[in-house]
């Protein structure tokens, strides 16, 4: 076990790779995304906020230096540290022009401050100019990429209007790896349509990937999203917490050892939740997965060593 956790959890990663616990700046580069401008598509994924996903992220002031500051501020009374993830999580954060790639990102990755540049993106998203421009940043600093998968199932994928083949994403993290950086792999559980044995699919897709880290996320149903209409209409039902715990277990028996789970679920926006109203009490969620994870005798791996 990881710490005494079950799961190699984030905090036993950085405490394994860099001596201490390093906590995220969540920051927005001021970009938008192709399924939201018309090259892809329009409106985003149906679960995507206004903000693309970067609910809590510092929001654009002009000068990233400054967006820094703002949201290592606003951790001070979390975190006592010096050095921190700089983490560009709004939109599609490779989603401009090289040049100005260049300009947002390397000032932050040389601050002394800064342990690792971590990027969420769309894997149809890295052309080769930017792939280039993400090796030289690596060979600075550790440099992450998040991927937003949610599911492997191509039919799942167009129902959410994800706007690329699941082929993209393989294509990415093997280019990715090749250049030198972790990959951390976004997955949603509940999705419309989508049954228990769909998530362990996509799970084991991620694993056979080879990402380096994954990222669970719940479906979250936020006001003024696509998915929230749906809801409305009566077209799906939101999990259960039991259902969501069992799950979560199941994935991480199946997740290789090496594996770092950055997350086991997400935060939904207080104010624009709609549904599942039960994950609000994250805590309460998070010791519901610990608690199954101890009854059922589940070590992540578990099941793949067998």
């Amino acid at each position: 076990m990881w710490n005494g956790r079950r799961y190699h959890s984030l905090d036993s990663y950085l405490k394994e790779s860099f001596g201490e616990k390093l906590y995220k700046l969540s920051l927005d580069g001021g970009m938008t995304c192709p399924n939201r401008d018309g090259t892809k598509g329009r409106g985003g994924c149906i679960f995507c906020s206004g903000e693309g996903s970067g609910d809590f992220a510092a929001k654009p002031c002009g000068d990233t230096g400054r967006q820094i500051e703002l949201a290592k501020d606003s951790v001070k009374n979390k975190y006592s540290g010096s050095r921190f993830i700089a983490y560009f999580q709004s939109y599609t954060n490779t989603y401009a022009p090289v040049g100005r790639l260049r300009e947002l990102f390397l000032p932050v990755i040389s601050r002394d401050d800064i342990a690792v540049l971590d990027i969420a993106t769309r894997p149809d998203c890295i052309p080769p100019e930017v792939l280039k421009l993400i090796k030289e940043l690596a060979d600075i600093k550790p440099v992450w990429v998040e991927l937003g998968l949610q599911t492997s199932d191509n039919d799942t994928a167009a129902r959410i209007n994800r706007c690329y083949e699941t082929e993209v994403y393989d294509r990415a993290v093997c280019e990715l790896h090749e250049a030198g950086v972790e990959v951390i792999t976004h997955m949603i559980t509940g999705l419309p349509g989508e049954r228990k044995s769909d998530m362990l699919k996509t799970a084991h897709h991620i694993a056979e990937c080879g990402s380096d880290g994954i990222k669970l996320q719940l479906m979250h149903v936020l006001r003024g999203t696509n998915l929230a209409e749906m809801y409305e209409r009566g077209e799906f039902e939101a999990l259960s917490q039991e259902e969501y715990t069992d799950i979560i277990c199941d994935i991480i028996a199946e997740l290789p050892e090496s594996m770092v789970v950055h997350r086991l679920t997400g935060d939904g926006d207080r104010e624009k939740l709609v549904a599942p109203r039960w994950s609000l009490d994250k805590r309460k969620v998070l010791r519901g997965i610990e608690h199954e994870l101890k009854v059922r005798n589940i070590v992540q791996g578990c099941r793949r060593t067998r």
